[in-house]
C-alpha cells in the first residue's frame, strides 16, 4: 500500500505534522518495502482550501491511505471522493519512522468522519 504520512521534513526521521492540509512535505511511503518520495505541499501558503489542494497533490502522487493528526470536512471530502483511506491521530512528536510502524502494528484506525464540523460535533480543533 501506498501510505502518505504528513511530515515537518524529508526524511523518515523527520517529526510528524499533524496538519494535512498545512503540513510542509508528504512522505509516499510503500509499506511493504519501505521505499519512499517525497513531496513538497505546495498547497501549505493557500489562504484557502489547502486541505482540498493537498488531497489533489498526494491522489496525484499515487497515495492510496493517508496518515495525519487531523482532517477537516472539506479534505475528508475530498481524499474520499479520491478513494483514499483516512487514518488520524498521529502525534507530532514522533517520527515519520515510529508512526509508520506504529500503522503497520494496526495502531491507527480508519476515520469514519472528519476531525471537525457536522460529522464530529461541530467543533473547531485549531487552524488544520
Amino acid at each position: 500500500m501506498k501510505l502518505c504520512i504528513t511530515s515537518s521534513g524529508k526524511d523518515m526521521d523527520s517529526k510528524v505534522d499533524e496538519r494535512f492540509g498545512r503540513a510542509p512535505y508528504f512522505l509516499i511511503i510503500d509499506t511493504d518495502t519501505i521505499e519512499f518520495k517525497t513531496v513538497k505541499n505546495s498547497a501549505l501558503l493557500l489562504g484557502r482550501g489547502a486541505g482540498v489542494s493537498a488531497a489533489q497533490i498526494i491522489s496525484d502522487n499515487g497515495a492510496e491511505a493517508l496518515l495525519t493528526g487531523i482532517v477537516g470536512p472539506n479534505a475528508f471530502a475530498a481524499l474520499r471522493s479520491a478513494k483514499i483511506k483516512i487514518y488520524e491521530g498521529v502525534s507530532g512528536g514522533d517520527t515519520v519512522k515510529d508512526a509508520l510502524d506504529n500503522f503497520k502494528k494496526g495502531g491507527y484506525t480508519e476515520a469514519s468522519a472528519p476531525s471537525r464540523g457536522p460529522g464530529r460535533g461541530g467543533r473547531f480543533r485549531g487552524n488544520r
